[in-house]
């Protein structure tokens, strides 16, 4: 990990990233809500539009299949700088997809992705996330 920390908190920062793919993978909303700012804005890597806040996030679930056909997602090779209370995670995002019917595996996806958070009392919040698919 990369890090230039005035304030000593890449861990929790990284945590919070982590734990949201942790709660993607499980399927708990409420996780992944729980670290995303309600006004949040996601460029999301299959959503042409920027998603712009909670309700507009629950508009592109609800639009989602139950199942996108992921595996597994693993972030890795982050670079965390944290300026007071604001930070910003730049990582790759590997994300695995479950077989096909005839039982080939397609290739991982990697997305190029940044965070931006911001904290709140004692708890950092995403309040931007962009996604970019780098390959597949």
């Amino acid at each position: 990990m990369t890090v230039l920390d005035e304030t000593g908190d890449t861990a929790a920062v990284w945590s919070v990233i982590t734990g949201m793919y942790d709660a993607y993978v499980a399927g708990d909303r409420a996780e992944i809500d729980r670290r995303l700012h309600p006004e949040a804005t996601i460029w999301d890597s299959v959503v042409p539009a920027l998603i712009e806040g909670r309700a507009d996030l629950d508009r592109v679930r609800a639009a989602r299949p139950p199942s996108s056909g992921e595996a597994g997602l693993t972030a890795y090779d982050e670079v965390v700088r944290v300026w007071g209370d604001t930070a910003v995670a730049s990582y790759l995002l590997r994300v695995d997809m479950l077989p096909r019917e005839d039982g080939t595996v397609p290739p991982p996806e990697i997305d190029r992705t940044t965070a931006v958070l911001r904290r709140f009392g004692r708890e950092w919040l995403i309040v931007h996330l962009h996604e970019d698919v780098w390959s597949s």
